[in-house]
């Protein structure tokens, strides 16, 4: 079997949190496959919050932890979309 994984993350001040996201997310850069991100309310306007897609490659034992340290932000959700096949 084979699996894939891909996490949503809803960052609920970018301005805050987003040194501390961009620093886990280069030190997990091996596992990123791709990476999405949306913030803009309008052309004109970005919005503080922000949402991150990423699909990930690697073990599953590395999503784990790479999803555990992402957990530990404060103002992070994560959520996962597990994929089996």
């Amino acid at each position: 079997m084979t699996e894939t994984r891909i996490l949503g993350l809803l960052i609920s001040d970018r301005i805050k949190e987003a040194g501390r996201t961009q620093k886990l997310l280069t030190r997990y850069a091996r596992l990123i496959r791709s990476r999405l991100g949306f913030h803009e309310l309008t052309e004109a306007v970005c919005s503080r919050a922000g949402i991150v897609v990423i699909h990930l490659t690697g073990t599953v034992a590395e999503w784990d932890e790479f999803e555990n340290e992402l957990k530990k932000i404060e103002g992070i959700e994560v959520q996962r979309m597990s994929f089996v096949y």
